[in-house]
């Protein structure tokens, strides 16, 4: 059941991202064969001009073992993993790097330092995850969140995860994008906190004038499958069609996402937006296609 499927990259997220050039990233605890790979791949796209934080003798012997010449970009020598993310915030915060780019860490360390009021990367929006799920080169994507940060979130947090959402599809070219609210059920239930909240969600979602079209509950099949759809009797502009799942819980897209990815051969480009910086926080496990169509999508985001 597991695919084989090569992963590939989307030109679609490639084709906007390449609107902006050169974009400084700060690549944290580089050292390693993987994120080096996706970094080479960056940077042949021309998508960024990367800073490496780490181990300056695992970078130097990583990059002289992929024939990747490293000699005209800065290397911060750091050989505490764990210390390489608070030279990343205090790049960031200082506007020399424009994106940080996961490496060889752990997300929760990374992030913890992100957050930090010292740096002042964090505005008055949450910050949210967002992954663009694609299966072949020209796809069209299908964007899902929040799989991976926020764990258990109330109606305030979606509503910012709601909007993060929209305007990274307004950037990807999704004029106005079509959002599921996702619950186990299309009916409104008591018994079912998350259809409760999807209702409320699509209320709130009119009420503010958010450029969407937002409606749930809507199960998983109802929203993709407009057979399904049609054969529950369900109708309005989101019922399978939709271009965004915003998932009730990190349980449900961290699923739905690795589902894609290991039974279907999926590129997910994921990346945190809603910050003064896109965070990058691909998977240590990631191929490295998925990792540069991450940092394209960081690209994409980035104001």
């Amino acid at each position: 059941m597991i695919s084989d499927k090569e992963i590939v990259c989307p030109n679609n997220l490639l084709d906007v991202a390449h609107k902006k050039k050169g974009v400084n990233a700060g690549i944290v605890n580089a050292g390693k064969t993987l994120p080096m790979l996706s970094v080479m791949d960056a940077v042949k796209e021309d998508l960024i001009v990367p800073t490496f934080i780490g181990d300056k003798k695992e970078i130097l012997k990583c990059a002289s073992d992929l024939k990747f010449d490293i000699s005209k970009y800065d290397i911060v020598d750091e050989p505490d993993e764990n210390s390489t993310a608070k030279i990343a915030a205090k790049l960031a915060s200082k506007n020399k790097i424009k994106i940080i780019v996961k490496g060889h860490i752990h997300t929760d360390v990374l992030m913890k330092e992100v957050i930090k009021k010292e740096y002042n990367l964090i505005g008055k929006t949450r910050l949210s995850h967002i992954w663009h799920m694609t299966l072949d080169k020209e796809d069209k994507p299908l964007i899902i969140t929040d799989g991976a940060l926020n764990v258990l979130p109330n109606i305030k947090t979606k509503m910012h995860i709601l909007k993060n959402v929209v305007n990274f599809s307004n950037r990807i070219g999704i004029e106005k994008p079509k959002v599921a609210v996702l619950s186990a059920t299309e009916e409104v239930l008591d018994s079912v906190q998350s259809s409760l909240d999807a209702k409320e969600i699509t209320e709130l979602a009119l009420k503010e004038k958010i450029n969407a079209d937002v409606f749930g509950p809507l199960a998983f099949d109802n929203s993709v499958s407009k057979k399904s759809a049609a054969i529950k009797g369900i109708k309005n502009l989101v019922a399978g069609r939709a271009d965004v799942l915003l998932v009730p819980n990190v349980e449900t897209g961290n699923a739905l996402v690795k589902m894609m990815i290991y039974f279907m051969g999926a590129c997910a480009a994921g990346v945190v937006v809603g910050g003064k910086v896109p965070v990058v926080i691909t998977s240590r496990s990631d191929e490295a296609p998925a990792r540069l169509a991450s940092m394209a999508a960081a690209v994409v985001a980035l104001d």
